[in-house]
């Protein structure tokens, strides 16, 4: 297949009135798209490329108890059983040291941003996208996690997201990694004694958040369309299996 004319898409459902963030890279990594929208513009946006490979921060399905099944043998305490009540992708993650959130096994139980990314899934499936892998589909779509992600790229746990410190530091891992978008150093250029005892800071030049996040699973989406030998799968095919941005892994993140 090829993908001269294809976007590579992240998107993350948001806590905001508007539903998702999302991002697009086309074969060179520049970003041909960056915004927050509800649903239905971010399908008509989807809909409207020629072929796209879409990567999704957000589970794909409740878990199925293979954790709990995993760990019966085990005398667990009630507290202990609550903590298994994760999917295995989850677990996998959360051993490594990376604190993901924990998807419990009803829709009922999910919080709102999940249920979200369930109807975007759904949706998805409807307008023909097919699930990675499946190497001959110009439309596929896969589930990611972006706090492993940028634990991944940083090779270690990330500082806070929301913090400013934690901002630039996901904005320059993933300049150093070709995408083309602002240069977080750049920050610090504007910065002067007077700008700075007045708390005037360049925050245009820094992404939110969100979009950080929606820009790694757009990493992610590129890496497993052009370099999948780059790209590892955890998780159960049951529950959902994530693509995450690295094969090797280290035994413990910090």
């Amino acid at each position: 297949m090829l993908f001269t004319d294809s976007a590579f898409i992240g998107i993350s459902p948001t806590s905001g009135h508007k539903s998702f963030a999302y991002a697009a890279l086309d074969r060179d990594l520049n970003l041909i798209a960056l915004a927050e929208s509800d649903l239905d513009d971010v399908t008509a946006f989807i809909a409207g490329q020629s072929s796209a490979t879409v990567a999704i921060n957000a589970p794909s399905g409740v878990n199925c108890g293979l954790v709990r099944e995993m760990t019966k043998s085990k005398m667990l305490t009630p507290a202990q059983i609550r903590r298994v009540d994760l999917r295995l992708a989850e677990y996998e993650l959360r051993e490594r040291g990376m604190a993901v959130t924990k998807t419990p096994a009803s829709v009922e139980l999910c919080s709102a941003w999940v249920q979200a990314g369930f109807e975007l899934y759904r949706k998805l499936s409807k307008m023909g996208f097919q699930k990675y892998p499946e190497p001959e589909a110009a439309r596929l779509f896969f589930e990611t996690n972006s706090h492993a992600c940028h634990c991944l790229l940083a090779e270690q746990v990330p500082l806070a997201r929301l913090t400013l410190e934690g901002r630039l530091q996901r904005q320059l891992i993933l300049y150093e990694r070709g995408l083309r978008i602002k240069d977080a150093m750049d920050f610090f250029e504007e910065i002067t004694r007077y700008k700075l005892t007045k708390g005037i800071l360049p925050m245009d030049l820094l992404y939110q958040p969100d979009q950080l996040d929606a820009m790694a699973a757009a990493y992610t989406a590129w890496l497993t369309a052009l370099k999948p030998e780059q790209v590892s799968l955890v998780g159960d095919t049951k529950e959902g299996t994530l693509a995450l941005p690295e094969r090797e892994w280290k035994p413990k993140y910090q």
